[in-house]
């Protein structure tokens, strides 16, 4: 039996300590800067978010793990490993965090929003993200998940006095707190099936339940897998998202749609490749069929948008995010299929870093048009490219990689390999159905990027836009970001391959 007395690498847990620290000194910090001086905390922000990605660079050297029991046998027991996965998710977040930190800092002077409570609560829900991913046992990964859950709430429904960004936040977390409460009563049934929580200890439990706690066991499975589908918006728990997205400031939507899936995809990862793999032939048909669910309903209500309809855009894009959860589950069905899940994980994973890019980088464009045009219209996206040539180019860019077209070839080399995933996996109906899909995707994405280069026909549309530098910086960022890794693809699965787990 192992000692309670546990380790502690501090440079291990640097990532998450860093952004929760900053995330405090703002709270205090807020307290006592003047009012014309708010706009400062948003630059600390950045810059503890700056300095919690640096603090990866000394653990690129090799796997580090700690709040670990000391005692027990090779290791089993950590709740906490910063290997090459847990960083490889870890610079997504954080990255993904500083692109939405660097939408914000125009939008809550426009908005009026409470700059000290929105950067306290973002950095909050960043820590709880970059916990996340090193997460060994499921104490730590459920607490991880409502630590970066639960200030996304309040984030939603910051915008004082508006009843529509007031509803957002309610079904958001109304939907969250019934799946959690599902999940942890999974969790419970693990727990007493195998007696234990650690994630690797639960995987060789569960290869010799007794025979009477084998139901309970597969129910716990079932049920734990609930919380983390809702999270990456999988049908049938997607429901919450359009009117989420539409009701929640812009930079939060933008940051729900990559750092919110970047959560439920992790933690779905680490419950079915590392905690359940013997029950492969439970989860994995459950997730194949959800994917093809998920992307089929995302891109149909997607199609069925219409553009002049008020915050088009954004609905859009929060279905077309529900259409891409598809194509991310795909590979971790796979992985069930396969007795080298390794490919498969790292095809998700660099989906997920490409879809992280160019989805921040439509997000941004879509910020810069609401501040002429807060309605956000597919129609008020008319006249785009004489306005603004270059936001125009890179918002086609991004449309164009989501839907996996040249000269977007980090789209089309991430679908094709999610494809071939698929395929080798003898999951052949789930890469129809993904393919199918994709012809689909391709008409509301070619609509769109259509309209960014016909001429105005209103008043309105002739406006120039006002933009500021923050915002143009997260723009061209997410633009060289596609382009780069439009130019080298292959680096992309090969750094994403090498999280193994």
């Amino acid at each position: 039996m192992g000692s309670l007395i546990q380790s502690v690498d501090w440079l291990a847990i640097a990532p998450p300590t860093v952004t929760a620290v900053v995330a405090l000194v703002i709270l205090v910090a807020d307290l006592f800067v003047a009012e014309h001086r708010k706009p400062l905390l948003g630059w600390i922000a950045v810059a503890g978010l700056l300095l919690a990605g640096l603090s990866l660079l000394p653990l690129l050297d090799g796997d580090r793990s700690t709040f670990c029991l000391t005692g027990t046998t090779a290791g089993d027991a950590c709740s906490y490993t910063a290997d090459h996965f847990t960083l490889v998710i870890q610079l997504l977040v954080l990255g993904g965090a500083l692109l939405t930190a660097l939408l914000s800092i125009g939008d809550i002077v426009d908005s009026e929003l409470p700059a000290g409570e929105f950067w306290f609560l973002l950095l909050s829900s960043a820590a709880g993200a970059a916990l996340l991913p090193a997460s060994r046992d499921l104490a730590t990964l459920v607490v991880a998940l409502e630590v970066a859950s639960l200030p996304a709430f309040a984030l939603v429904g910051l915008r004082r006095g508006d009843s529509r960004s007031s509803e957002a936040a309610l079904k958001f977390f109304l939907s969250s707190v019934t799946a959690t409460a599902v999940t942890l009563l999974g969790v419970s049934f693990v727990y007493a099936a195998t007696g234990t929580l650690h994630l690797t200890a639960i995987a060789q439990g569960l290869t010799d339940v007794d025979p009477r706690l084998a139901v309970l066991a597969q129910a716990g499975v079932a049920l734990t897998l609930v919380g983390f589908a809702f999270k990456t918006a999988a049908v049938p728990f997607h429901f919450w998202v359009p009117d989420t997205y539409a009701g929640a400031p812009l930079p939060v939507a933008a940051y729900l749609s990559v750092i919110g899936k970047a959560v439920g995809f992790t933690g779905l990862i680490l419950v079915t490749v590392v905690a359940f793999p013997s029950y492969a032939d439970v989860w994995a048909p459950a997730v194949a069929v959800l994917a093809a669910l998920t992307m089929t309903a995302g891109n149909v209500a997607a199609l069925r948008q219409r553009p002049g309809r008020k915050r088009s855009a954004v609905r859009l894009l929060a279905w077309s995010s529900v259409g891409q959860a598809g194509y991310l589950l795909v590979p971790i069905a796979a992985a069930g299929y396969t007795d080298a899940p390794s490919r498969a994980i790292g095809s998700t994973v660099a989906y997920a870093l490409m879809y992280a890019a160019v989805n921040l980088g439509a997000f941004a464009v879509a910020a810069l048009v609401a501040r002429t045009s807060p309605d956000n219209r597919i129609t008020d996206y008319r006249g785009l490219y004489a306005r603004r040539p270059l936001a125009a180019l890179s918002l086609g860019f991004f449309l164009l990689c989501l839907a996996g077209l040249p000269p977007g070839i980090i789209g089309l080399f991430a679908k094709v390999t999610v494809f071939s995933v698929a395929v080798d996996a003898g999951l052949g109906w789930l890469a129809v159905v993904m393919a199918l899909n994709v012809v689909i995707a391709l008409f509301y994405y070619l609509q769109w990027t259509a309209v960014l280069f016909r001429g105005a026909e209103t008043e309105q549309e002739r406006q120039p836009l006002r933009t500021s530098r923050p915002l143009t910086t997260a723009i061209a960022l997410t633009a060289v970001t596609g382009v780069a890794l439009s130019g080298a693809p292959q680096l992309v699965l090969r750094f994403a391959s090498r999280a193994l787990l």
